[in-house]
């Protein structure tokens, strides 16, 4: 059974403080995906470079304490690669994938255009450039007989279902109708899934994985579900359980774990 963990660590050396790495050392978990690093690879604790169990590796963006994502895996891949081969967004570190075998994960970090109307164009740029690379994932999957998963904070919510208060949300960043008519392509023209969704197709609730700072959106779980693991048919079909955790906070996102019927050896 390979067993995946999501998370966007929203900042590694804060989540790291919250004792996000003291919780993995207990989840036997093959590989770790992570989001929003904000940190340089020279500015991450020893404890977070290579913590129990894992080693780690990293796609820091050029600015400092600036998103950034990483893999922690049990096994070394055969190959990692940073980027995606857009200029603008991998100085922004939002991409690495490894391969394991017959099997790539990616850790994603999709821009969020809340902060201003310059990032929401930004996103856009964003989405129009990775559907083109997803078009080639799943053409180099097809082809060559591959598995893979696309984990992340993909910052769109796709369904009503996937956020608490999605009628008053229609015109905000992450809930857009463009936003989910992108989601939609995805899904439904270039073939990849949602494995959360296909494992729970009607969870509403209990599968957000994000809640606003502002107000008692915690509390009251006024929550999103913007973290995805996205893959291949193949990989989807195995899917096995899935859950969402919240029993201790790391960060403003709550670590979204899924189990696979598949061995990387």
């Amino acid at each position: 059974m390979l067993r995946v963990i999501s998370l966007n660590l929203n900042g590694i050396r804060s989540a790291s403080s919250k004792g996000v790495f003291d919780w993995l050392a207990t989840q036997a978990a093959d590989i770790v995906c992570v989001q929003e690093l904000k940190a340089h690879v020279a500015d991450i604790p020893a404890v977070a470079l290579a913590p129990t169990f894992y080693t780690g590796y990293f796609h820091a963006a050029e600015k400092k304490g600036y998103s950034g994502v990483g893999i922690f895996a049990r096994q070394p891949p055969d190959r990692v690669i940073e980027g995606f081969g857009n200029t603008e967004f991998d100085a922004e570190g939002r991409y690495i994938q490894a391969d394991f075998g017959r099997l790539t994960v990616v850790s994603l970090y999709l821009p969020s255009g809340s902060s201003s109307d310059d990032r929401q164009l930004a996103k856009f740029r964003f989405l129009e450039q990775f559907k083109l690379h997803l078009e080639q994932l799943a053409a180099e999957a097809k082809a060559g007989q591959r598995e893979i998963l696309l984990c992340g904070d993909w910052n769109i919510a796709h369904k009503e279902i996937d956020l608490k208060n999605w009628k008053s949300n229609q015109k905000n960043s992450g809930f857009l109708p463009e936003e989910r008519a992108w989601l939609n392509a995805v899904f439904d023209d270039l073939g990849w899934v949602d494995a959360y969704r296909k494992l729970y197709p009607s969870a509403t609730s209990e599968a957000y994985t994000w809640w606003s700072n502002r107000g008692q959106a915690w509390a009251n779980n006024v929550g999103w579900r913007i973290d995805y693991q996205i893959a291949t048919p193949g990989l989807a079909e195995r899917a096995r359980r899935a859950s969402v955790f919240k029993e201790q906070r790391f960060s403003d996102h709550a670590p979204l774990i899924i189990e696979y019927d598949w061995s990387l050896k």
